[in-house]
């Protein structure tokens, strides 16, 4: 299996969390696409109609995109899979999904504006999805006691992620652990597990 591979894409780690916790890592060709969000890559482009990554490319040449339906697919590839459950927990962990998921669009929206000529920026575009990474941040503090440390289902690594991204990549969410200390705790404990620290990102010197 190939997947077009970012080592600073907070989507990407999603589906390496998993591909780590299923011991299918070996499995995997990672094929580097790192994509700017500014500039087309015509690799990501040939894979995938929207040009974005992660993008996996299965053995009969079937192409699977969006995070959330890689992983899915990677969870059920040993037909036991355990980050989307089959009861009634199902549906949370696909809400604390879509609230990471959620965080992630609107931090990365609030980057790119960022990353447009002063003169060219929309401070009250930037100011909302700024609003929006807030209350989700909040949100995730509400649930923070009840978040999974080790039997992780696709909410929590979508959590995660948009929490080790902010890290990295979004200065004006850099300090999301103040006011938050059970969302801060959470994420401090669920970073030693071992799937999350091998797919931590690295911002390269």
């Amino acid at each position: 299996m190939k997947l077009l591979h970012g080592g600073l894409s907070p989507f990407v780690r999603k589906v390496m969390i998993v591909a780590h916790e299923k011991g299918l890592v070996e499995r995997l060709e990672l094929v580097p696409a790192p994509v700017n969000p500014l500039q087309p890559l015509e690799l990501a482009i040939a894979i995938n109609p929207l040009g974005k990554i992660p993008a996996l490319t299965v053995e009969d040449g079937t192409v699977l995109y969006g995070s959330t339906v890689i992983a899915e697919y990677l969870d059920a590839f040993d037909g036991a899979p355990i980050f989307f459950p089959a009861d009634a927990a199902k549906w949370t962990a696909l809400q604390r999904n879509a609230l990471g998921d959620g965080l992630l669009e609107a931090g990365q929206s609030a980057r790119i504006e960022g990353l447009r000529p002063e003169d060219k920026q929309w401070a009250d575009w930037k100011r909302l999805q700024l609003l929006k990474v807030t209350n989700g941040l909040d949100a995730a503090e509400k649930d923070a006691t009840r978040l999974a440390t080790d039997r992780l289902t696709i909410g929590e690594v979508s959590l995660i992620s948009a929490l080790g991204w902010f890290d990295v990549r979004l200065l004006e969410a850099a300090n999301w652990r103040e006011g938050r200390p059970n969302l801060a705790a959470w994420f401090e404990k669920v970073s030693g597990k071992a799937s999350v620290a091998a797919t931590a990102p690295k911002v390269p010197k």
